[in-house]
Formats: C-alpha cells, sequence, structure tokens
C-alpha cells in the first residue's frame, strides 16, 4: 500500500510541474444515504458537460444493485458514470486503489480531453477523502496483530470490534460505519500496532491534486431524511432486494458484502430472524448510518445545501466556477 501511495505522490508532482495551472473542477456532491444525491447529480452533469465519478463504496460491486440504491440503467445512460459496476464482489478492492484508479483517471479526463468540471458523487468519505487529499499514512501491520485482532471478532462478533474502538478511540467511534467489520478491523490494528489513537492518522497533510474540490453537502432535516430512508428501504423490498439477496447467499462471507441491507437479510435467511425483523434491521441501521455520515461530513467548513434548494446550488457554483 505504501508503494502504491508514493507512486500516486510522485505521479501527481509531476504532472503538477506540466500543468501548473489548474481550472479543473471536481465538484463533490455528498450527503447522508437517501439525502438525494443521484438526481442532482445527473442534472449538474448535463448542465456542465460533465461525466460522473461514484464515490460509493458499494455501488462500485457489479452484483449489488437494489440494496446500494444503484441508478438504473437508464439513468447510467443518460450520462457517463465511472466507479459503479467496477469490479466483482469476488475482488479485493480498497480506498488505496480506488484512489490510484480515480486519480489517474481524473488527470486524463481533465487534461487529455480537456474537460473542465466533473462529478463526484456519493457518501463514502474514506473515498472522497482518498481522491481529495490523500489517503493518511499508516503502520504496516505485523502478522500477529492482525491475528490477535481477527481471534477479537472470532470470539467476540462484531460487538467486540465495537467495544473496542468506543474504549480506545470514542472519536472514531462517533463517525465510523460500526456494522462494517471490515472497517472496525482495520482501525484496531492500526492502534494495537502504533500506540496511537486511529484518529491521530485521520488529520494528516493534505496531498496536492491537478484540480480544485467544490463541495456541495447535501443535508435535509432529520425527520424528513429518515422518512425518506424508510421509504427507500420499503421500496428496496419492492423491487426485488429480497430475491437479490438470496442469490449472494454463498458469498455472505465476502467483505463486500458485510454491508447494510444484506447481512440482515443474511441472518433472515439462516433462520435467526423474521423478515420483518430484518426489514426493521435494515431501516434502523440506515439511519444510525445516515447519522454517522451527518457527523463526519462536519468536518467540512462550509455551508450546507437542501438538495432541493436548485437556485441556492446552482448561484453557489457560479462563484466557485465563474
Amino acid at each position: 500500500m505504501k508503494a502504491l501511495m508514493m507512486n500516486v505522490f510522485v505521479e501527481v508532482t509531476l504532472f503538477l510541474t506540466r500543468f501548473p495551472m489548474k481550472e479543473k473542477y471536481l465538484i463533490n456532491i455528498t450527503g447522508p444515504t437517501g439525502v438525494g444525491k443521484t438526481d442532482l447529480s445527473i442534472e449538474l452533469a448535463l448542465k456542465y458537460e460533465a461525466e460522473i465519478f461514484s464515490s460509493d463504496s458499494r455501488q462500485i460491486y457489479k452484483e449489488m444493485n437494489i440494496g446500494t440504491a444503484k441508478p438504473d440503467q437508464a439513468t447510467l445512460d443518460e450520462v457517463p458514470h465511472h466507479f459503479i459496476n467496477h469490479c466483482s464482489i469476488e475482488n479485493k478492492y480498497s480506498a488505496g486503489k480506488y484512489e490510484v484508479e480515480a486519480l489517474s483517471l481524473l488527470q486524463h479526463y481533465f487534461y487529455q480531453r480537456n474537460k473542465k468540471v466533473a462529478i463526484l458523487c456519493g457518501g463514502t468519505g474514506l473515498y472522497i477523502n482518498a481522491l481529495i487529499n490523500g489517503l493518511d499514512v499508516f503502520p504496516d501491520i505485523a502478522d500477529d496483530t492482525r491475528d490477535q485482532v481477527n481471534d477479537l471478532f472470532t470470539n467476540n462478533g462484531i460487538e467486540g470490534l465495537q467495544s473496542y474502538i468506543k474504549k480506545n478511540d470514542p472519536d472514531y467511534h462517533q463517525i465510523v460505519d460500526l456494522e462494517n467489520p471490515r472497517r472496525l478491523s482495520r482501525a484496531i490494528e492500526v492502534m494495537i500496532q502504533s500506540g496511537q489513537s486511529y484518529t491521530s492518522f485521520l488529520s494528516q497533510e493534505k496531498q496536492e491534486r491537478p484540480f480544485e474540490s467544490i463541495h456541495l453537502i447535501l443535508m435535509r432535516e432529520r425527520e424528513e431524511l429518515y422518512d425518506r430512508i424508510n421509504r427507500r428501504v420499503e421500496y428496496m423490498f419492492q423491487s426485488g432486494l429480497l430475491a437479490e439477496v438470496e442469490s449472494l447467499f454463498e458469498f455472505r462471507h465476502l467483505r463486500s458484502l458485510q454491508t447494510v441491507g444484506y447481512q440482515e437479510l443474511f441472518k433472515y435467511f439462516e433462520g435467526q430472524c423474521t423478515l420483518e425483523e430484518a426489514k426493521e434491521e435494515i431501516k434502523k441501521n440506515s439511519r444510525r448510518y445516515a447519522k454517522r455520515q451527518i457527523t463526519w461530513l462536519k468536518r467540512y467548513e462550509t455551508r450546507h445545501f437542501h438538495p432541493e434548494d436548485r437556485e441556492a446550488i446552482l448561484k453557489y457554483l457560479t462563484s466557485k466556477l465563474g
């Protein structure tokens, strides 16, 4: 991973010596799950003749469609999209790989194709931060440390990982996806190996990028947002979520499927709960995930927009783009 990150740094540094004047813009449309990012991304992509680069770590997988609220094919055909249906659930994919691939693609997009505006759309904070600021440099993890964390998960389940994070890094506990064992395990590995909190690694110096980022952070009132999330889950079930998850049941051990909307229904198929209980868990965990996303987004010291306030959004973009 360090070698990958160094290659990215060298590549960007050399690139900036050739193209020191940016005048290239990445509009980062982000916000909590269910807030309404997709519709705005399409509208702005059409307005600015731009293409959309997804920053959703679940929509990247080909097999996960309904449960990830992936745009339908008509929407994908309306505007070119990147990093949706990008790889299989059986492929290992990471924020580090996303940084390398997305940055390379954007360099070509902006400077070889001479495009001025690109749209970044999604709510995975780690992917957004990797592309815009560069990944933080973490220590190498020893095998015995990784074994120690694996034992913690095996013996105590995801609750053991959650408790460790809460006790040793309460700040990270407020923003991490607590239903993602891979994310929790990674943070604990870093803490054990370094003797420091995971949060201490998240404030390192930003890396230079060959484009300027414009942040459009979308927000709704909590009651409105939670209602949208609940209704979206109901729509997912009407659209065939149960059949989709059943078709992926044999792959339930894969890290890519350890996520909201899938793990709850895996428990249903294993006989651990009723279908109605699984549905309610999906709603609850989706709302919790949205809450953590909102907490994470507070790091951006910029104004927030209601997704339907197009006048304010366009005015803001005009002031930034000229």
